[in-house]
């Protein structure tokens, strides 16, 4: 009943308020929602079980839950992720929270859609080493599973790689930390964030930080170069091969910032105002003074939303 009211505010919300957002805007109620992937209440169970399912992953040990953590802010807050045999990811975990709203998944943009990024990490070596084939046969063999995917699907035959990504990118839909501090203050409430807060948030826009950080969710979804202390990452020349990509990433949300340390590609980076420091001297060419770094901390603090509420799933 919780799961099916909670979708019943969601489709009224979204009557309220745009996904299209600016940044003096709060967080929509609703991401976008593809066509092919309608959301049901069904199916939004059926993801959420499947995320915190290691049997997903061959050692069935590794689940989505077990990097993308939903008491760390849907990270591990290690500086790389621990995937198949405890073997160490080349880059830092990315929080799931409102990365519907991104217009490319991953730090390199491999990806432009939910449903296209679930089914990566399952077969990817280093991180769940699964090949689909083998994740549709033991979902097969087991019937409360079935008749979850015939419920959301309807098909003959639903358990499929694309029903499971697809069900999958309906449950991180959900992941949306509404109603934080600094959406109250831009809804109108002036004592919702700090003096200091609403310094820094002058200070955002006047060095040129909403340059990329812009929008609703605080990232244009761009790639841009960046090397950071220990990395050399080449970031998005991967996916693309283009000399002109080399050492660039996807520009990352700085909701819930305070909660998704540590800092950028290679997690080399855990105190807040050290990442603040980097990117001013990095992206922006400039040295802010202490006071002015505090007060950009202050104020990305207030992005800090509600976290998503739902029940942990028993598992059959």
């Amino acid at each position: 009943m919780q799961l099916v009211l909670s979708f019943v505010f969601y489709l009224f919300a979204i009557i309220a308020l745009s996904s299209t957002a600016s940044a003096t805007e709060p967080l929509p109620y609703l991401p976008p929602i593809p066509a092919d992937n309608t959301m049901s209440p069904a199916k939004i169970e059926l993801g959420k079980m499947l995320f915190f399912d290691p049997r997903l992953s061959s050692s069935e040990a590794v689940s989505c839950a077990s990097c993308h953590n939903p008491s760390f802010a849907f990270t591990d807050r290690i500086p790389r992720a621990l995937g198949h045999k405890h073997q160490v990811g080349p880059r830092n975990t990315p929080t799931v929270l409102n990365s519907a709203f991104l217009k490319n998944q991953f730090w390199d943009g491999r990806a432009t859609t939910l449903e296209d990024q679930a089914l990566g990490p399952i077969q990817a070596p280093g991180e769940m080493n699964e090949k689909l084939e083998n994740v549709v046969v033991k979902l097969k063999g087991i019937p409360a599973y079935v008749k979850l995917f015939k419920e959301s699907f309807g098909d003959k035959d639903p358990v499929t790689p694309a029903n499971i990504a697809k069900s999958l990118a309906a449950f991180e839909r959900t992941l949306t930390t509404l109603n934080a501090p600094f959406d109250r203050y831009i809804m109108g409430d002036e004592e919702a964030i700090s003096p200091d807060a609403r310094r820094g948030w002058a200070l955002f826009q006047n060095k040129g930080c909403v340059g990329c950080h812009s929008g609703a969710n605080f990232s244009n979804s761009g790639f841009f170069r960046i090397q950071v202390p220990g990395s050399t990452d080449l970031g998005r020349f991967e996916v693309t091969k283009k000399e002109e990509d080399k050492y660039k990433f996807r520009v990352q949300s700085l909701r819930n910032i305070a909660l998704t340390y540590p800092y950028f590609n290679n997690g080399s980076v855990r105190e807040l105002p050290q990442a603040v420091r980097i990117m001013a001297r990095e992206m922006l060419k400039i040295e802010p003074k202490e006071d002015e770094v505090l007060d950009i901390v202050a104020f990305l603090e207030s992005l800090s939303g509600e976290m998503p509420k739902f029940n942990y799933p028993v598992l059959p």
